[in-house]
């Protein structure tokens, strides 16, 4: 029998996701609650991955079932494809299996030609509409199949209405749409060589072939890396029976929410246009009416689309994103999806739907993304710094947040900029797909054109980054790189400054102030720890790192590095002091110099960590990091130091390695000057006892040995370690309990953990240096060949940002089992960049790890990804 390729929507339902996409499922779902859903049909995943399989072509028998269900079609609708007189025409539409706004291209009024366009005018006795949609589909067909840009038929338009004094599309006779269908066929056969084909067969076929193609398109590749999307998933094709928005003023198109997507409260949300077709509200073209004013323009449909959204919203038990159509007075639903949310509305909707008892409260944890808690995360602008700003503009606010950066006009030059380390603002006429780098890259966006359903605002909501939309106050003149506001210029490279919640713009840098967690949010986190069984520890070296991760909720540091307190400008000359010291006794002379530096350091986070744990990770950069490199300033050093420019230089020199990630370096530098873990161990243990004597709190200091890979290194340092902290707990009569462990970063050390774990006590992976250890390659020169590999496909994701589970995943789970088998009481954790990640933590539970580390403004992050991951899983 041979395998089904292609689905009437009545024969598939919501629970068919993977088979028929997303938007497939839910039209096929809809058609089964009964909803007025044009008829069609959907070409199954399966059928690109196949297409892929056969070197991108579609199989014979795919072609064949494609034909058979068109046939289909023409007997539900009673139209026939191609026919001059009463003619078919469908729309070709993309669905992944994941909503990918923006990401995927549509083709509508498919099946039209010189004649078939004909035959729609009589049919419809409406030549203008007729030729309207003809040259639409001209214009989409030409771009999103052929490649040709859209922009050349956009200036022939413009150019066609400023001769006949048109303002809007709409404005323009069926002559004046003749012209411009003549003048776009024109164009194509410029660019192609070809006449626009004109057999509605082909025009299907192909258009099928570019939606397969989009999948593999350049931003649709980016979007999938930055949400953790596989790349043989695949996309389904919808071939729907078309409806028409622009037949006139009785119909229209929309797009509509059915809660705020931006605050999350309950109100029905979105825009509509009279007398248009459903790209026309996304792209900004005009500027569409809210949803609200159609109760007055069309009460019926009005109220027959509420009880439509409201009837969806309770079957899926969550916020709908609906598109509709209404053609001469009649509602149509094209499509329902799950909504996308800012973070803020997404904690409202979930924390609401278990208040209104749609979902309990695991179902809410589950709801909302952990990435996009980053968003709540991020700063707003200081009350009193706002109060002195003054706006100069405002748009439509799409996405909450504020953000202050240097302008750049095109997606590269922000990208560029924001690699150089600069702050960005993406400035645009209107974002397209082919932007999703920049909007990646940027603090902020800001676009003069489009509606809060705009290609910008549902994509920058989606990402979490402040964004204001349809600011008609501003011109921009990209070619001169300038934005016009009034008198105002603002060139590239100026600072300003938006907020996404309110849509104001301002001229200039204004400071910004970190949130915290109330209301909602807390509720929501609150849930999370009820849940979850992973500990959620910070990053912390600093006094401020760590106030921040302890109001974050984290239990604890789980790495606080000490080379960072180093760098300060009144400690470096001790450090250096240290580095250049000939002998044993100079050295801990200069160690003596160092320690109530350190002491201080330490005191400040017990103290504010009292009972929690923090794990201080003895000196691990190559000692070369601390000194200059330059001939100047060697000799600025020289004399500060009383020492011979010569002697120093040849001390510079000695220290530089040709691989310094595996050089002298973490326990190799305590092995060979074995009197820097005495002052640190002394540091750490004397500042543990302060602090409990000082508190009563029963501090509890950890104290980790980098880079380890032999037991017998691990053993030589800690038999250090404990004389040294034995003496001095023995000394202060006070009891203090510390514990002796060891990060996990080379990979012999996973491969030997059953060893490693008869001295160590606890183990924490850090995933960084393993990651450049397993893969051989480092993190600051990996950039310069990545991006190749993912457009290769040999990697699909940058394994800093995402623990690569098949690879380094095996040797945290294989050090983890193995050294719980020597030390069942071993406490195992993470604490490279991955302890933020939301797929790396889902790992670490899955591994039986009992915390993750993650920087401070990632803890609310890990603390949701963990009760996530135990909700999933179990415990």
């Amino acid at each position: 029998m041979t395998k089904k390729y292609v689905y009437f929507f009545n024969e598939g339902d919501a629970s068919m996701r993977d088979l028929l996409g997303g938007k497939g499922a839910n039209l096929a779902e809809m058609t089964r609650l009964g909803l007025p859903v044009p008829p069609g049909f959907t070409v199954t995943t399966e059928a690109c991955t196949r297409y892929y399989e056969d070197g991108e072509t579609i199989a014979p028998e795919i072609v064949e079932q494609i034909h058979e269900y068109m046939k289909k079609l023409e007997e539900v609708t009673g139209k026939k494809f191609g026919d001059p007189n009463n003619p078919l025409l469908v729309s070709v539409r993309s669905g992944a299996r994941v909503s990918m706004p923006g990401m995927m291209d549509t083709i509508l009024n498919l099946g039209l030609n010189d004649e078939t366009v004909e035959g729609l005018a009589r049919a419809t006795n409406n030549e203008r509409f007729a030729y309207d949609s003809y040259r639409r589909f001209i214009q989409m067909f030409s771009d999103v199949v052929m490649g040709i840009d859209k922009n050349k038929f956009e200036a022939i338009l413009d150019e066609i209405k400023e001769k006949r004094g048109a303002k809007f599309d709409t404005d323009l006779t069926a002559e004046d749409l003749k012209e411009v269908v003549k003048r776009f066929k024109e164009l194509y056969k410029q660019e192609k060589g070809v006449d626009f084909p004109q057999d509605p067969q082909e025009q299907l076929l192909e258009a099928v072939k570019a939606v397969f193609r989009s999948w593999n398109n350049p931003r649709a590749i980016v979007y999938r890396r930055l949400n953790d999307i596989p790349s043989d998933w695949g996309t389904a094709v919808n071939v729907q029976s078309m409806v028409f928005g622009n037949m006139g003023n009785d119909s229209g198109t929309g797009v509509a929410f059915t809660r705020n997507p931006a605050t999350g409260e309950k109100a029905l949300f979105g825009e509509f246009l009279m007398n248009a077709q459903g790209e026309d509200v996304v792209a900004g073209i005009r500027t569409p009416q809210p949803i609200s004013t159609l109760k007055e323009t069309m009460p019926e449909v009005y109220n027959q689309f509420v009880e439509i959204a409201e009837k969806l919203e309770k079957h899926y038990k969550d916020m709908q994103d609906i598109e509709f159509t209404i053609e001469r007075g009649k509602l149509y639903m094209l499509q329902t999806r799950n909504g996308k949310r800012t973070a803020q509305a997404a904690i409202k909707i979930a924390v609401d739907l278990v208040r209104e008892g749609l979902i309990d409260e695991k179902t809410a944890v589950l709801r909302v993304d952990p990435k996009q808690l980053d968003q709540l995360l991020h700063p707003t602008f200081e009350p009193e710094a706002l109060k002195a700003a003054k706006p100069v503009a405002k748009g439509l606010p799409a996405s909450p947040g504020a953000a202050s950066g240097k302008v750049y006009f095109t997606a590269d030059e922000a990208v560029a900029a924001a690699k150089s380390g600069e702050k960005v603002i993406l400035v645009r006429t209107e974002t397209s797909p082919d932007d999703i780098e920049g909007m990646a890259s940027a603090e902020g966006i800001l676009t003069t054109r489009g509606g809060m359903t705009s290609h910008a605002a549902v994509v920058a909501r989606g990402m979490g980054t402040p964004c204001v939309v349809g600011c008609g106050d501003a011109r921009i003149d990209e070619q001169a790189k300038v934005m016009r506001i009034g008198d105002i210029v603002v060139r590239e490279g100026d600072y300003i400054s938006i907020d996404g919640s309110t849509g104001n713009v301002y001229i200039g840098e204004i400071k910004t102030v970190t949130p915290e967690i109330s209301g909602d949010f807390a509720i929501l986190m609150g849930w999370a720890d009820k849940y979850r069984r992973l500990r959620v520890k910070a990053n912390a070296d600093t006094p401020r790192d760590a106030k921040i991760a302890l109001e974050f909720g984290a239990e604890g540091i789980g790495l606080a590095r000490t080379e960072h307190m180093f760098f300060d400008e009144e400690r470096i000359p001790a450090m250096r002091e240290m580095i250049i010291a000939k002998t044993e006794e100079q050295r801990r002379k200069a160690l003596e110099k160092i320690l109530p530096m350190q002491r201080s350091d330490f005191e400040q986070l017990f103290e504010i960590m009292g009972e929690y744990p923090v794990t201080i990770r003895l000196l691990d950069p190559p000692l070369h990091e601390f000194l200059p490199h330059l001939d100047e300033e060697i000799r600025e050093l020289a004399e500060d130091m009383g020492v011979p420019f010569e002697e120093l230089k040849a001390t510079v020199e000695s220290l530089k390695e040709f691989n310094p990630m595996l050089g002298h370096r973490g326990c190799r530098l305590a092995v060979t000057y074995p009197e820097i873990a005495e002052m640190q161990t002394r540091a750490i243990i004397e500042a543990a006892i302060n602090v409990k004597k000082r508190t009563g709190k029963d501090v509890k200091p950890q104290i980790m040995i980098p880079l380890v890979g032999e037991l017998k290194e691990f053993k030589y340092l800690k038999d250090i370690i404990v004389k040294v902290a034995d003496e001095i707990i023995k000394q202060s009569g006070i009891e203090l309990k510390y514990l002796v462990g060891t990060m996990v970063e080379v990979p012999r050390a996973a491969l030997t953990a059953d060893k490693i774990a008869k001295e160590a006590e606890f183990f924490s992976f850090g995933t960084n240096d393993l990651t450049q250890m397993t893969f051989g390659f480092s993190r600051d020169d990996a950039g310069k060949f990545l991006a190749t590999y993912y457009e290769k496909k040999i990697y699909e994701f940058d394994p800093f940002e995402k623990l690569d589970q098949e690879g380094v995943g095996k040797l945290v789970e294989m050090g983890t089992k193995l050294g719980k088998q020597t030390r069942p009481d071993l406490e195992v954790g993470i604490c490279g960049e991955h302890g933020g990640d939301p797929s790396s933590i889902e790992f670490c539970h899955r591994v039986g790890l009992d915390y993750v580390s993650a920087s401070p403004y990632r803890v609310p992050i890990a603390r949701l990804a963990a009760a996530q991951a135990a909700i999933k899983y179990g415990n």
